[in-house]
């Protein structure tokens, strides 16, 4: 458990409490445009004996890998690609998608980033290089067929940071972009973890967990023991960690350690890798496409400064999930995937 929060940092009250019913409502009705009898029809793809499951070949400067995705539904107006979180996380966190896009008729994609666990995983940090990936995501569009007039790039935690990146270069190829629980640069976020989270910690908590960090004493049992109930359950997923929900669960155990403590660090309470220094804050005026920037009240980030966002781009809209944290898609999902749902409706409906 050693990698839970920081994983999904870059990735990146209690849990939301809205009643079942408001859950299966969404669920059941997310969208004017209810997915027809052809969104599961696959006959004619050519992932169709795969179940959507293609394996798409990278040429990176150290060779050929393949990277793994997934197609889930059909909607040639809507192509919605998952950057997951980490790096070295997984897609599977993501899997809760499943129990709102499809009603809403918006065809998805899972990808695992090179590293990740179902996808090649060299053992070369010449790899670990965020230019590398963003020239990764885009063959994989190229692969997947999407473009301008469908090509919607979600990117979570760590996934936020390639989304940017891939917009600020790529972004002639996109329909809009969405920056779920991330923010614009490492040093504002170790702003907000030194000057608000650590304080709002118990001090005697926190002060045995930076004895622990300071002692390289990452892998000793007492550090999660700490970092769970007063950090993770407070920051990460509003939810008793005896309830995390499976594909949560998956995706913690398939974590590449090596892969993401190159890129963030070995501590549970801030960056100290190779995005220590990353920064965008000042190059977001440059995103033209629409862009949705998501928060949660609870997250990790600061959600002042993520709803803030929305304001530096050309034409943005923030959301921010009252009872969420920094998985806002799972503690406050009834406020994340209607936010999103309709932004996406209203992009694709020229309404933004």
């Amino acid at each position: 458990m050693k990698f839970i929060w920081s994983c999904l940092m870059l990735l990146a009250l209690g849990a939301c409490n809205k009643p079942v019913a408001d859950q299966a409502k969404l669920a059941e009705n997310t969208s004017p445009n209810k997915p027809s009898s052809s969104y599961l029809d696959y006959s004619g793809r050519d992932d169709l004996l795969s179940g959507g499951v293609k394996l798409i070949t990278i040429n990176t400067p150290k060779g050929a890998f393949k990277v793994w995705t997934k197609r889930v539904g059909n909607n040639p107006k809507i192509k919605v690609l998952l950057l997951h979180g980490g790096p070295g996380m997984t897609h599977e966190y993501f899997e809760v998608f499943d129990s709102y896009f499809p009603n809403a008729g918006i065809e998805y994609y899972y990808y695992d980033q090179l590293g990740s666990h179902f996808s090649d995983q060299p053992d070369d940090q010449s790899l670990v290089d965020l230019p590398r990936y963003v020239e990764e995501v885009e063959q994989v569009r190229k692969a997947l067929g999407l473009d301008a007039s469908n090509f919607y790039l979600l990117g979570h935690s760590w996934g936020g940071i390639l989304a940017m990146e891939y917009a600020l270069k790529y972004q002639q190829n996109l329909k809009a972009l969405i920056i779920s629980n991330m923010v614009d640069s490492i040093p504002a976020y170790n702003d907000y973890a030194q000057k608000v989270l650590m304080p709002a910690m118990d001090q005697a908590v926190l002060k045995e967990t930076q004895a622990l960090e300071a002692a390289g004493k990452y892998e000793d049992p007492r550090y999660m023991e700490l970092l769970i109930p007063h950090h993770y359950e407070k920051h990460v997923l509003r939810m008793p960690q005896a309830t995390w929900p499976d594909p949560v669960n998956r995706s913690f155990k398939h974590v590449n350690a090596k892969i993401y403590v190159s890129m963030q660090g070995p501590s549970e309470l801030g960056a100290s890798g190779k995005l220590l220094k990353w920064d965008r804050s000042a190059d977001l005026l440059a995103i033209t496409v629409p862009t949705l920037t998501i928060g949660g009240q609870h997250d990790t980030m600061d959600p002042l400064y993520m709803a803030a966002m929305a304001a530096k781009v050309k034409h943005g809209r923030a959301l921010t999930c009252p009872n969420g944290s920094h998985m806002s898609m799972y503690d406050d999902s009834v406020n994340y995937f209607t936010g999103l749902i309709r932004f996406i409706q209203d992009v694709d409906q020229a309404k933004f």
